[in-house]
């Protein structure tokens, strides 16, 4: 199995996008702070169509807000020396 870490530039972009709050962000993509507070923080992976949404709201593309790194599974890796 392979796991796959997100990150995001949420934050970062908020900042620059005149020092955008979580709360303004949340009006403009239609969920609670909390859920961006989430998203921003890696606990919680967005819906594709969240992830849209930001993007849409920033104005850039889905490769400007997210990332992502793939990690192998433990077990694969032991089996495999």
């Amino acid at each position: 199995m392979v796991n796959i870490r997100i990150y995001n530039n949420i934050r970062k972009l908020r900042f620059a996008n005149n020092e955008m709050t979580q709360a303004d962000l949340a009006n403009e993509v239609g969920v609670t702070r909390q859920t961006i507070a989430a998203v921003e923080s890696g606990k919680y992976s967005p819906t594709l169509e969240l992830a849209f949404r930001i993007t849409h709201a920033f104005k850039v593309s889905l490769e400007e807000v997210f990332s992502h790194e793939i990690e192998e599974d433990r077990l694969k890796k032991e089996k495999s020396k």
